[in-house]
């Protein structure tokens, strides 16, 4: 993947079809049947992945994440950004080199701190992301997660998250990410965030969400899915173990 393979997938978050819907495959035959079916680019999740390799979300060792993305990234010819959660610890220049080597072109990034629970004081984030920019130039998608709306805003009013959500976007965009990922914040908001922001916003699908299409509509240029797929997946796997073991029942 190169430079001009992240500025393709930075267009898309601009049109001129947008809602970008990311699929996120969690291994490289997914992958596969992503690309194949004429997805433009794909966007891998970390519990997704972490599920995969037997781990719960958040507990990957990174060599193990790292390797995950670059199977996946060579399974397809078309762009992959990599959730790779708060960086792992590494520095920013051993980020990206990780991040290059695996192939990928964009990446998640989020400001909850592992070793607290709690969100990360915004501008020291800042200051992350803009170290993360200055080391990757224009050759990775930066989609700052934003984890207000998670647990780091709970009990505030709904109108103090919203302001503390545009505040941190405001200074992840100045900082150079590309787009803003404000988790499971209310579909209801993500214009308004957008607004605020200045910069695409990124929406994931719920169980009992509004679909991409809609999600779109109410401001998303960008959409993904986290581990959803994969329990999808993994549900239809389940039934058909049960099936098998049904149908093994019968014949004794």
């Amino acid at each position: 993947m190169t430079t001009a393979t992240a500025a393709a997938l930075r267009a898309l978050h601009h049109g001129p079809g947008l809602p970008l819907v990311l699929p996120g495959p969690w291994d490289a035959a997914g992958a596969r049947v992503f690309a194949d079916a004429g997805f433009s680019a794909l966007a891998t999740p970390s519990a997704g992945i972490a599920a995969s390799l037997g781990y719960e979300d958040g507990q990957t060792p990174a060599d193990e994440m790292f390797a995950a993305v670059a199977r996946i990234v060579r399974a397809v010819d078309i762009p992959v950004s990599a959730d790779v959660e708060a960086g792992y610890g590494l520095s920013a220049k051993e980020l990206v080199g990780r991040l290059a080597d695996a192939g990928a072109v964009g990446c998640n990034l989020e400001d909850t701190d592992h070793a607290t629970g709690s969100l990360r004081d915004p501008q020291e984030q800042a200051d992350w992301l803009a170290e993360v920019r200055a080391e990757a130039g224009d050759a990775l998608v930066i989609n700052a997660r934003i984890d207000t709306y998670l647990g780091g805003a709970q009990g505030t009013e709904e109108a103090q998250g919203t302001e503390e959500t545009v505040r941190r976007g405001r200074l992840y965009a100045a900082a150079g990410a590309d787009c803003v990922y404000p988790i499971l914040a209310p579909p209801p908001l993500l214009a308004e965030l957008a607004a605020g922001i200045g910069l695409p916003v990124n929406a994931v699908v719920t169980p009992d969400g509004p679909s991409p299409r809609e999600l779109g509509t109410l401001g998303a240029a960008r959409i993904t899915f986290g581990p959803g797929l994969q329990q999808r997946a993994m549900a239809a796997v389940a039934g058909m173990a049960e099936q098998l073991r049904e149908e093994l029942g019968a014949e004794r």
